[in-house]
C-alpha cells in the first residue's frame, strides 16, 4: 500500500488518552484511507460488528457515510445512542442487536460498502461462519477491515511481564490460550488470519501490525513528555508494514476485498 497521510484518529478522552490513540491511529490511517479511495460519489454504506458504543462507528459517521452498528450489548447500544446525539450523527448511525453469524438477518446481502470487523474473530463461536456472513454482506469490490489479537505478540508480552506459564500455555494451546480465565477464545498467526480471509471469499489488500510499541512504552513517558506521544505515533505509523515488526504487533490489521 502506498504511504498513508496520517489522520486523525478517534477522539478519546480521560486518563490513558495519549496511549488509546496511538492505539487506534495506524488502524484509522488505513480505513480513512480505504474509505476515500472506495468513494463512489454519494455516502458508503458502513456495517460495524461489535462497534459497541462507537469509537469507530462515529468518526467514519462525521466523514458523511451511514453506519449500522451490530452489537449483542444493549448497554452499548445505549451508548452508541448518545454518542452519536452529542456529535450531531443520529442520523447516520443507527444500532441494531445481534452478532456477527446472524448479520443476514439484519442487513441485505450485498447492500454494504465497508464491514468493520474488529476485534470480533476472537470471541465468535466460529468465526469462519462470522465472517463468511460478513463477506455475503458485502457487495462486490466491498471492504472488510478485520481487526484480530496476535498470538505470536500475546507470547512475548506475557513472557516480558514475567508471566512465563502464561506465555507457555498461549503459545502451546490450539487456539492460543492462556488458560480459562482468558477471555478470548482465541488468537491468530498472521497465516491462519489470512488463511481464513480466503476461504469465506476475501482478498487480503494490505496487511499491517496495530500497537507494535503502544503496550509496552511507560505510561509515566507519556505522562510527562510531551513529544513522546508524537514520536509513539510516528513509530507505530513507521513500523506498521514492516515485517519485522508485524509479527510482535498486539493486533492484526487486514484490509481485504470481496472478490
Amino acid at each position: 500500500m502506498a504511504a498513508v497521510t496520517p489522520s486523525s484518529s478517534p477522539a478519546t478522552t480521560g486518563t490513558g488518552r495519549a496511549r488509546a490513540t496511538a492505539r487506534t491511529a495506524v488502524v484509522w490511517d488505513y480505513l480513512r484511507a480505504a474509505l476515500d479511495e472506495l468513494d463512489r460519489g454519494q455516502p458508503l454504506e458502513v456495517l460495524d460488528v461489535g462497534g459497541g458504543s462507537g469509537g469507530f462507528a462515529v468518526p467514519v459517521a462525521q466523514l458523511g457515510h451511514r453506519v449500522t452498528v451490530v452489537d449483542p450489548s444493549p448497554d452499548a447500544l445505549a451508548a452508541l445512542e448518545r454518542r452519536a446525539a452529542e456529535t450531531d450523527t443520529a442520523d447516520r448511525v443507527r444500532g441494531r442487536q445481534g452478532d456477527a453469524a446472524g448479520i443476514l438477518d439484519l442487513v441485505t446481502a450485498g447492500s454494504v460498502d465497508v464491514v468493520l470487523c474488529h476485534s470480533v474473530l476472537e470471541v465468535v463461536d466460529d468465526p469462519a461462519e462470522a465472517l463468511g456472513a460478513l463477506a455475503a454482506a458485502l457487495r462486490p469490490g466491498g471492504i472488510a477491515s478485520v481487526l484480530a489479537a496476535s498470538r505470536v505478540a500475546a507470547v512475548v508480552g506475557r513472557a516480558s511481564a514475567g508471566r512465563l506459564g502464561e506465555a507457555r500455555q498461549i503459545l502451546d494451546d490450539p487456539n492460543g490460550r492462556a488458560g480459562d480465565h482468558d477471555p478470548l477464545v482465541r488468537r491468530f498467526t498472521l497465516d491462519e488470519l489470512q488463511t481464513l480471509l480466503a476461504a469465506t471469499g476475501l482478498r487480503p489488500r494490505t496487511v499491517h501490525g496495530a500497537r507494535i510499541f503502544a503496550d509496552t512504552v511507560p505510561a509515566s513517558t507519556l505522562d510527562t513528555d510531551p513529544q513522546a506521544v508524537e514520536d509513539l505515533l510516528a513509530l507505530e505509523r513507521s513500523a506498521a508494514e514492516m515485517p519485522d515488526y508485524l509479527a510482535v504487533a498486539t493486533l492484526l490489521h487486514v484490509l481485504a476485498e470481496r472478490d
